[in-house]
């Protein structure tokens, strides 16, 4: 005999759309508590598949059946059975049809995915030399293209999924690929306003600089991005001298000349400064740091800062600019 849920879970299906709206409404609703989690966890291979078919419905029907999805993919292994039963690719189709209200929803379910090796695999469709990349390029596209929608930032979530992909070698290469061009695009998202689009930016570009050893040159082939993206967050919140200034590039000096808002969030200076010590490790990255004038921001911004987490990164980082310095590579993992 079925039980309670086994019924509720029957009823997505219906034909009646009242029915499966009144379904889909209370099993979105159970997910909101760990208790209803992890009842409907025991019986994801049964829920999972109605849900995904909702998706493509009407918002009213569609909205709550993405909530609850968002919800289960939070255990790692409801979201390792939605990755094999191919959620990123129905995710993806929905997401990008052009009448699709549930944007934002459908991006933080691709982050919670993306969380997994397998999630990550299936985003970046490996295996299918023909396929390789497109979803990932389609969404990077997305992500620094999306900022200005009247309808909201249906795409601020995926400087997220940049991040888990960044974790991954395969993904560090397509973003490293200089033909690709992902990197500049997703450099210029750090002037946003968002908070989460700025964190998205850095995480990325904090774990592509791991490959630093081997793809300094494609780094910093983007220099005229790269250091005001990783220095200004670290410049503190003085205003620059012309003395100072006219070492530097326009890009980082026209900036530095006036008053500027700081970056507040210390996580986002750790993540910068993490950065350039992955580049200043190199000779090389270290010569470009320092034709920018690099270690007089350094300097600045090390005086202004009060948190201590941050100032131990800005005191790695100058631990390899100090003449005579024994250099370590202490790197440490993607993360």
């Amino acid at each position: 005999m079925a039980t309670e849920l086994e019924e509720l879970i029957d009823f997505l299906s219906s034909p009646s759309p009242p029915v499966k709206k009144a379904a889909v409404d209370i099993v979105q609703g159970l997910t909101g508590s760990e208790d209803g989690l992890q009842a409907l966890g025991s019986y994801s291979d049964t829920v999972l598949p109605p849900l995904s078919r909702l998706l493509g419905e009407k918002k009213e029907v569609s909205e709550p059946a993405a909530e609850a999805l968002v919800n289960l993919s939070q255990n790692s292994d409801v979201a390792e059975k939605m990755v094999h039963m191919g959620m990123i690719r129905i995710a993806m189709e929905v997401l990008y049809k052009q009448d699709s209200e549930i944007k934002k929803l459908l991006v933080m379910l691709l982050v919670n995915l993306t969380r997994l090796d397998v999630g990550i695999d299936a985003l970046l469709q490996t295996g299918d030399d023909k396929m390789h990349g497109l979803y990932f390029m389609k969404l990077v596209r997305s992500f620094c293209t999306s900022s200005n929608d009247r309808k909201g930032d249906a795409f601020e979530h995926a400087g997220s999924i940049l991040v888990n992909i960044s974790k991954n070698e395969a993904g560090r290469k397509l973003l490293l690929d200089p033909k690709r061009g992902l990197l500049k695009q997703i450099l210029m998202q750090f002037d946003s306003t968002s908070t989460l689009r700025k964190k998205g930016v850095l995480g990325t570009i904090r774990n592509c600089c791991f490959e630093a050893e081997s793809q300094l040159q494609n780094l910093l082939l983007v220099s005229e991005f790269l250091w005001p993206t990783l220095l200004l967050p670290v410049a503190g919140k003085k205003v620059y001298s012309e003395q100072d200034t006219s070492k530097m590039p326009l890009e980082l000096g026209s900036t530095l000349l006036i008053e500027r808002e700081p970056v507040d969030d210390p996580e986002l200076r750790v993540e910068a400064l993490e950065a350039i010590y992955l580049i200043a490790v190199q000779d090389g990255g270290r010569r470009a740091l320092w034709s920018v004038n690099g270690p007089r921001i350094l300097q600045v911004g090390y005086e202004d800062e009060e948190n201590p987490k941050v100032m131990e990164a800005y005191e790695r980082v100058g631990s390899l600019l100090v003449e005579g310095n024994d250099i370590e590579d202490t790197t440490t993992k993607a993360s």
